[in-house]
């Protein structure tokens, strides 16, 4: 935790218990990622073959349901799992960067 969050919690601007996210607000928050998973398989695409783009997109699709097979797994939600999964793809796929 930085110092910004510590002071932001003793504020009390953050909610006192969990509160439910919608989809919108996980894509958003991962908008960078997204469009670098995007612009590495269009650039995939057009310069190598199509079968690399797939590839690629295979081993997101690879990853993604992983990492909800391992949430379920561990008792969460399908929409926890859901949206666990995509933000941990979109986040450990970015630790290269």
């Amino acid at each position: 935790m930085t110092r910004n969050h510590i002071e932001v919690w003793h504020e009390r601007v953050l909610p006192s218990g969990p509160e439910r996210i919608r989809f919108w607000t996980v894509l958003r928050g991962s908008l960078l990622p997204i469009l670098v998973w995007t612009g590495v398989a269009c650039f995939a695409y057009f310069v190598y073959t199509p079968l690399v783009a797939m590839a690629l997109g295979g081993l997101f699709a690879l990853s993604f349901i992983v990492g909800f097979a391992l949430r379920r797994r561990a008792r969460h939600s399908a929409r926890c799992s859901v949206y666990g999964a995509l933000g941990g793809v979109l986040d450990k796929s970015m630790a290269g960067f």
